[in-house]
């Protein structure tokens, strides 16, 4: 089996929308082995909010193929609440819980809030040394002095390209730039973290959180820049972690495809979908 070229994935591999488009046509899969079926990974958001258990880790691994990759944030407890400092136990715990899943971990991914200061990077670099060696891992930061190519900006660079870890892109351009009013669109502006753009390539395996807005076509110019990034990317000979978002996730699967497709058939990442005629209905 060739490596990708790139991963590609959303938020997570449920949604009851999505089975007029992505799990179209799998009846009879699993909700996992469905998305599997079409990304190569998952962004795996729930473990920053708790542990899953010891069967949901077994199921998981015996539901998706050898090719395909797991995302995982970092618990909350390390980030949030014990802010990197303490956190050798729940650290273990994490590490312990998803160890059955073996070679499918792919990203782990540590999401810090505005409240981690440039003073607290000593902090970080405590916690990556902390890390065990064989995976990819990836930062993300929230404070505006982490953006502004300033002294903070250069020292989380620094530290992170030292280490060999990914910092992670958000990139919310798009959905800011068109701020609609309904209330879906309005949840995501108040949840999502309106910052300029570092596309900083600190090891090798950049990552990207990108957003839409309900209307994916808003997006176009958002996506065609990434399109580029990416590419370069790749021929740097880095493979990008790409996840794909909309303010309820009901078309992540569509924008994601339309990425892929920008992207060319040249690429290896996007691995299946449904037929055309199962998905055309909205798809641009």
């Amino acid at each position: 089996m060739n490596a990708p070229d790139y991963y590609i994935g959303l938020p997570q591999w449920s949604h009851p929308a999505w089975h007029e488009s992505l799990f179209a046509g799998r009846q009879g899969l699993s909700e996992l082995r469905g998305y599997a079926n079409s990304f190569n990974t998952v962004e795996g958001n729930t473990t920053f909010y708790g542990l899953p258990s010891a069967a949901a880790v077994e199921r998981w691994r015996e539901e998706s193929g050898a090719g395909f990759r797991f995302g995982f944030k970092f618990p909350g407890e390390i980030s949030h609440q014990r802010a990197l400092s303490s956190v050798d136990e729940p650290l273990l715990a994490f590490l312990r819980r998803l160890a059955p899943l073996g070679s499918r971990i792919g990203m782990l991914w540590l999401q810090l809030p505005a409240a981690f200061l440039p003073a607290n990077l000593p902090d970080l670099a405590r916690f990556l040394a902390l890390l065990p060696a064989g995976f990819s891992y990836a930062v993300e930061v929230r404070h505006p002095a982490f953006f502004d190519t300033g002294d903070a900006d250069r020292r989380l660079t620094d530290l992170l390209a030292s280490t060999g870890v990914n910092r992670v892109s958000f990139d919310t351009r798009a959905l800011f730039r068109h701020p609609d009013s309904d209330p879906v669109t309005q949840d995501a502006l108040k949840a999502k973290p309106r910052l300029p753009l570092r596309p900083v390539a600190t090891a090798g395996a950049p990552m990207l959180r990108f957003i839409s807005p309900l209307d994916r076509a808003l997006a176009e110019q958002e996506l065609a820049y990434w399109v580029q990034r990416v590419r370069t990317w790749i021929d740097q000979g880095r493979t990008p972690w790409l996840f794909f978002h909309t303010p309820d996730n009901a078309e992540a699967p569509l924008l994601a495809k339309r990425f892929a497709e920008l992207l060319g058939t040249g690429y290896r990442g996007l691995v299946d979908w449904p037929e055309p005629k199962q998905v055309q209905a909205g798809l641009f």
